[in-house]
């Protein structure tokens, strides 16, 4: 069970970064545009959402079932910030993303109470440019290459 959700993770992350990254532009580009907010704009930031959410559900599963989980009862927390892996996996991997979706999730709910397009492409731009950082900072990319 482990094993395939490792898997999943690790591929549905490149569709989260993918989406993540073009409703980033998307609202950049439209904000700085001056352009009109439109039903394309909403879903791709409704997409985004969507797709890191799930995410978040997957990569919870993991955690809980992942064999680094039991370093919490055999080692403890101190060993466990000793060991630059263990903490990646344990406390900054998990904690970064979980801020990162919060950041999606603000962005996406600030957006919609805004009444005209330029405040709303300054919401998803702020918040989802953030959430898109701080995902980048913390993938385990020697994991993944």
């Amino acid at each position: 069970m482990y094993t395939g959700l490792k898997h999943l993770h690790s591929y549905w992350a490149y569709l989260v970064l993918l989406i993540v990254f073009l409703a980033t532009i998307n609202a950049l580009v439209k904000y700085f545009g001056k352009k009109p907010y439109e039903s394309k704009d909403f879903r791709i930031s409704l997409f985004a959402l969507i797709v890191s959410h799930l995410q978040l559900l997957i990569g919870l599963a993991i955690y809980l079932v992942s064999p680094y989980f039991s370093a919490f009862k055999n080692q403890g927390m101190g060993e466990i910030m000793k060991d630059s892996n263990l903490r990646l996996y344990l406390i900054e991997h998990p904690i970064t993303m979980i801020l990162a979706i919060v950041f999606i999730t603000m962005g996406y709910s600030k957006h919609k109470k805004q009444l005209s397009s330029r405040p709303k492409f300054k919401k998803l731009a702020i918040f989802y440019t953030l959430a898109f950082i701080l995902i980048l900072s913390r993938i385990p990319w020697q994991a993944w290459f």
